[in-house]
């Protein structure tokens, strides 16, 4: 297709999910709603046909959801992926066997062969990565204990997608034993080189950068994040795995740097447009004619789906020792079907094994899920807190109940002379102090002195919301630059009317626009000189023979 016309209709698109989403929101819903009802009334079967090139659409927008993965992955070094434990890893095991063999059962009781009741149960055993990592890290639930178990079971989930790709082509008779355990051993050692490669990738990567001036080339920052997060997603996919694993591991890898943060700041705006193309390609799937006259059908599946997923991943999780209140919320976190049912219920099409009516079924009960999770998500956690009331259980309520390390008391943004100056009363102190600065060897300083130091450009919001700057008691900013100072300054304010926000001036004639903006201190340059100059000439005016028994300024 025209390179141009896929122009067209990704800014028609995005300029649809733009005012749907933003009206959803503006009346206190999830924007993922307007997203997927834009592509359901813009493409696709039964729509208006605005947009015709919803395939090229749709493998653009894959990308947003690897993207997605890539910027958790910065936030879980490997160190603080063990700190998930087993539990979310077994529980997501044992809820795609049980929720296939649940999904046989009971698409046998309503007639469908062997062959196809295995597809059907395999196709609805996945949740939405897309949707639920969305949500959690929007609402910053990702680190609380129903966001672990669901991070590790959507993780568990994207692992398993390869095996039940391999069982859909086994389903439609394609390739023998020998053949299939040959494939089997071929993509177990191409996902060990696959980590082993970006393992040594990122390593090299960081040391490439940290020769670089990244304060005078902000832009490199931008480029390396966007090649290690596609680059990632492209060697996955090329060796037959999960793209958005692959770009998870990556990320994860990475997420052990100092250039972690910058990274993932740098990649975020991509990958809100591509995340936004995901969801607006996931609802051109569906053809709302066909859900409005089979309403019934799909209302039962989908109840069905939700409250069958919902009871198998309460049960193994209090199986595995969870409480009532976080195995509730991560079962109906994870309630939904997820986006690779489409590609599941793809490969099992064409090998003859689902029939048209089951895929359209298992579509459309897709995207009414994806809808409702919308919605459900959210509320996880007073739907724990219920549940546990109802039981009688014990235990805190999960709202307020996160895990997320404790937020730097001192935060200090450039750490140039000045800002160096200013942290020597917070050396060996019970103080967390962050320190933000993209001249690397600022970073080296702070971490020779004890302080935690990252790469990162404070005027970009997400850096500022990464860093947890609105949590701190204190703000020292010593950045020279005074446009780029009173944006930081700016950003801060806006979010914490309460930090103390101390500011650095070179000029005095930037005073008032500092205190205009809610700086609570603004120290000059100009003034610190001229104090400087004051007192070494009053001492050589009183030092000085000829002018002992003057006048003293």
């Amino acid at each position: 297709m025209d390179l141009w016309t896929i122009l067209q209709d990704v800014v028609v698109l995005l300029g649809a999910s733009l005012l749907i989403g933003g009206a959803f929101s503006r009346f206190g819903q999830s924007p993922i709603v307007g997203y997927l009802l834009a592509g359901m009334l813009l493409g696709g079967p039964g729509s208006i046909h605005a947009v015709g090139s919803e395939h090229e659409i749709e493998a653009i927008a894959e990308l947003g959801v690897a993207l997605l993965l890539f910027s958790l992955g910065l936030e879980f070094s490997v160190t603080r992926l063990k700190k998930l434990g087993t539990k979310p890893i077994l529980g997501g095991g044992a809820q795609v066997v049980l929720t296939i063999f649940l999904g046989f059962a009971g698409a046998k009781l309503f007639g469908m062969s062997v062959r196809e009741a295995i597809a059907f149960g395999t196709m609805i055993a996945l949740s939405s990565t897309a949707v639920v990592l969305r949500i959690l890290m929007e609402r910053s639930e990702i680190e609380m204990p129903h966001g672990n178990n669901s991070l590790g079971v959507l993780l568990t989930q994207d692992m398993a997608v390869v095996p039940l790709a391999l069982l859909m082509t086994i389903l439609g008779g394609e390739g023998d034993s020998d053949e299939i355990a040959w494939n089997v051993i071929k993509l177990i050692l191409m996902a060990a080189g696959l980590i082993l490669g970006l393992f040594a990738l990122n390593k090299v990567a960081v040391i490439a950068l940290g020769t670089l001036t990244l304060h005078r080339n902000r832009e490199l920052t931008a480029i390396f994040a966007v090649v290690t997060g596609l680059g990632a997603a492209w060697a996955s996919h090329a060796v037959g795995i999960s793209p958005a694993l692959g770009a998870f591991v990556a990320g994860m890898l990475l997420g052990s740097s100092a250039f972690a943060t910058q990274v993932r700041a740098d990649v975020a705006p991509l990958q809100v447009v591509l995340l936004t193309l995901f969801f607006s390609s996931a609802g051109m799937v569906a053809d709302p004619i066909w859900i409005v006259t089979h309403a019934h059908w799909v209302a039962l599946v989908v109840a069905l789906i939700i409250v069958g997923k919902l009871a198998v991943i309460w049960v193994i999780f209090v199986l595995l020792g969870q409480t009532t209140r976080v195995a509730a919320a991560t079962g109906l976190c994870l309630a939904q079907i997820g986006e690779f049912a489409f590609v599941l219920g793809a490969i099992g099409r064409s090998g003859g094994v689902v029939s048209e009516s089951t895929y359209g079924m298992v579509v459309s009960a897709a995207i009414v899920s994806f809808f409702l999770s919308a919605m459900l998500v959210p509320v996880a956690p007073q739907f724990g807190n219920w549940i546990a009331q109802r039981f009688g259980t014990s235990g805190a309520p999960l709202a307020g109940t996160n895990q997320r390390p404790d937020p730097p008391d001192v935060a200090i943004i450039g750490f140039g002379p000045a800002g160096q100056i200013a942290s020597q009363g917070l050396i060996d102190r019970d103080i967390k102090v962050l320190v933000l600065d993209l001249n690397q060897a600022g970073v080296r300083k702070a971490k020779q002195l004890g302080f935690h130091a990252e790469i990162g450009d404070a005027t970009q919001t997400e850096v500022i919301e990464h860093a947890r700057l609105a949590e701190c008691q204190v703000v020292v900013i010593t950045i020279p630059h005074h446009k780029s100072a009173l944006l930081i300054l700016n950003t801060i304010r806006c979010r914490a009317p309460h930090v103390h926000i101390i500011v650095r001036t070179r000029y005095e004639a930037y005073r008032d626009d500092f205190k205009t903006a809610g700086a609570d201190v603004v120290t000059g340059d100009e003034m610190q000189v001229g104090e400087s100059l004051f007192s070494y000439v009053q001492r050589w005016l009183m030092n000085s023979p000829e002018h002992r028994d003057g006048p003293v300024i």
